[in-house]
């Protein structure tokens, strides 16, 4: 006691004493309640220590929170005051109470010692400022880190051997129910069941977690939860589904029948001192698996498959996820990657459907790998997958509207499930209330507003069950398109054109068979393309996709020197223009070539077609037409035209055009401008 009154002065006196509080988890502070009492007891010894009660402060600002985790509020006020030189004494039963990592144990003895603060717990009083003290801190900070290390290591590894041994009990999820013996079995309440299975049944149909969310919240399905913590643990409450709630069933493999260990483990950047992170972990990492321990709602391989359709879904934009279907025009969202990088290909709907890459622009400021036209790439990839489907006969529309009838009537079930419930907790609400006591007014009223709340339910209930009634259910295949479906393979082509195909189905049909598309451009207008099928052959095709300019198709020299050969031999511009696109010549924005291209590419180079030569030109090949004959004799083109029915004048046709060519003849001249005063019509 001599030795700890030398320790402390008067100006520690002057200053404030800290007694400092904590608990590791909530349940401590639930449960060990003499730890804390005797944590608080500590005022009475700063108290004897000889300072005033009324200086002394308690901060319990941080029960329930370990001593590990840097971010405590009470302790970061506790070392505000102690830097400020607000403390004089700093309390707390041991000093695994202050800290449990070095990094904080040793700046608080930092700011100590500069300032000049003592630090007691049960044993003494100790000064930072005295090396062996320091020494006695240091070593005390050091050993309670080490015994928390110490204590994790004997948890995990007897932890490991119930693991084991399978005696480890796991919290079982809502569904799966442990009996009184140990064995687990599934949920007694069928309506439990039927709405964990709609779950699992929906997500085989439909492929995406959204979509299952969109279908229950549509048809007004409540998922059931069973409470373990909180205000109403213990109990089984209904919710409205979430998106939340629908991955958690999909990704849990209980429902599979499995127990599995070690499904999440310490994040990898997690640093000493940060609040706890953990890390989900690939199936192939987790530390223990025990098959067909629980009674299973899928198989193993369905969960499995489902883990695999999940991670698909994932809109991560690279080649590890494909995306789920959507309703996007674009066909081949997810599956189209860039041929030059290797990255997948983005899809954008501004003016027309383009594929683009700009990975590398993205990560290294390098120009945009590709930006392709999309209904381009998913015509040529279409005609592919139906050359591959030709041979085959299926029959899927028939056996999804199978499924989506089979799934009316489990959904149809599940809200008759939802009534009787409601009506048997209304009946046990009434009898309760019927059986209080009348003068126990404060029960009588509680067991009154519960028969409200179960009344309401009921008629929340049929309410849903009525409008899911008055949706009309899905009809059987008609005779019509179950002939359509005969030959699949054949009648697949105009069954994708009538429209009854939603893209979402047209983009599930082309991924049951591709796998990846990949894209180059070897030209302006040439898009190369290797179709991927999931067996592992590759196809190559080529796609021709709309351009700005006709001088980078290729053949454009070719295309401009046949269009001005088949003009000069007198071919109108329709003829040329149907002549060319059979002999494969294609335009900038389109597979043929138009009339409107043949007059541009005319004009462009400064040819007129030869009825525009008759119309405007005297000669042609050294032969007057009629513009230029009627011209040289002064007369109207009437008069000539009279002659040549009467066969006074000799002509020759032109082979194509059929337009009058007159030979230039002097004799002919002579005579008919001999003919001009004795004619009364000139």
């Amino acid at each position: 006691m001599a030795e700890t009154a030398e320790k402390i002065a008067r100006h520690h006196l002057e200053r404030r004493a800290y007694v400092y509080v904590r608990q590791s988890s909530m349940k401590q502070v639930q449960q060990n309640r003499e730890g804390r009492e005797n944590q608080y007891a500590l005022v009475e010894r700063a108290v004897a220590l000889g300072w005033a009660r009324e200086r002394v402060n308690v901060i319990d600002t941080d029960l329930g929170q370990s001593g590990q985790d840097s971010g405590r509020p009470g302790f970061r006020e506790l070392v505000t005051a102690v830097s400020l030189g607000q403390v004089g004494l700093v309390l707390a039963y041991e000093a695994s109470r202050l800290a449990r990592n070095n990094g904080d144990w040793y700046a608080l003895l930092d700011l100590a010692t500069v300032r000049g603060t003592l630090i007691a717990d049960s044993d003494g009083v100790y000064d930072p400022r005295s090396y062996n003290d320091r020494l006695l801190l240091g070593l005390r900070g050091m050993l309670s880190e080490a015994e928390l290390h110490l204590l994790r290591l004997r948890l995990d590894a007897g932890r490991m051997r119930q693991v084991e041994r399978g005696e480890y009990r796991q919290r079982l999820p809502t569904g799966l129910v442990r009996l009184p013996d140990g064995r687990v079995a599934l949920d007694p309440d069928q309506q439990v069941r039927g709405a964990i299975a709609l779950v699992f049944e929906t997500f085989r149909r439909l492929g995406s977690a959204q979509k299952v969310l969109r279908r229950l919240r549509d048809d007004g399905v409540l998922l059931p939860r069973a409470q373990s913590g909180g205000l109403h643990a213990g109990q089984l409450l209904w919710r409205k589904p979430s998106d939340a709630a629908i991955l958690e069933i999909l990704g849990n493999p209980a429902y599979a029948g499995a127990f599995v260990y070690g499904r999440t483990g310490a994040h990898p950047d997690r640093r000493p001192g940060e609040p706890s992170r953990v890390k989900r972990r690939r199936p192939e990492d987790w530390a223990v698996v025990h098959r067909d321990a629980y009674p299973a709602y899928i198989s193993w391989e369905e969960y499995l498959a489902n883990q695999a359709r999940l991670a698909d879904n994932a809109s991560r934009y690279d080649l590890r996820a494909r995306g789920a279907p959507r309703e996007g025009s674009a066909l081949l969202v997810g599956l189209v990657a860039c041929g030059r990088c290797g990255h997948q290909m983005r899809i954008t709907y501004k003016s027309s459907p383009r594929y683009f890459c700009h990975a590398m622009s993205q990560h290294y400021g390098a120009p945009s790998c590709l930006n392709v036209h999309a209904p381009s790439v998913d015509a040529s990839v279409v005609a592919a997958f139906f050359e591959a489907l030709a041979p085959a006969e299926l029959a899927l529309l028939e056996e999804a509207l199978a499924a989506e009838r089979a799934e009316h009537g489990r959904v149809a079930q599940h809200h008759a499930d939802r009534i009787a419930r409601a009506e048997y907790e209304a009946r046990l609400a009434q009898r309760q209330y019927q059986a209080v006591d009348p003068d126990n007014r404060l029960v009588a009223a509680e067991l009154e507003r519960r028969w409200e709340l179960a009344l309401r339910a009921i008629a929340e209930a049929r309410e849903a069950a009525q409008r899911f009634a008055q949706a009309s259910p899905p009809s059987a295949l008609d005779p019509a398109l179950r002939a359509q479906l005969a030959d699949l393979g054949q009648q697949l082509p105009a069954l994708w054109e009538s429209g009854r195909l939603t893209a979402a189905h047209r983009k599930e049909l082309l991924r049951s068979l591709i796998r990846r598309v990949i894209v180059d451009r070897p030209t302006r207008d040439t898009l190369g393309l290797k179709v991927v099928w999931v067996s592992g052959a590759i196809s190559e095709l080529t796609a021709h996709p709309p351009i700005h300019r006709a001088e980078d198709v290729a053949g454009y020299d070719r295309f401009v020197s046949r269009v001005l050969e088949l003009s000069a031999e007198g071919h109108q511009d329709v003829p040329i223009a149907e002549k060319l696109t059979a002999e494969g010549f294609r335009s900038a924005r389109g597979l043929g070539i138009s009339k409107a291209l043949v007059l541009k590419t005319r004009r462009r180079y400064g040819q007129a077609s030869l009825t525009e030569q008759f119309r405007s030109q005297s000669k042609i090949g050294g032969e007057w037409t009629v513009l230029g004959f009627a011209r040289l004799l002064g007369v109207d083109r009437n008069w000539l035209y009279r002659r040549l029915e009467r066969g006074e004048l000799i002509v020759r046709r032109h082979p194509i055009t059929q337009h009058y060519l007159i030979p230039d003849d002097p004799a002919l001249v002579a005579r008919l401008r001999a003919q001009l005063p004795r004619e009364s019509d000139f």
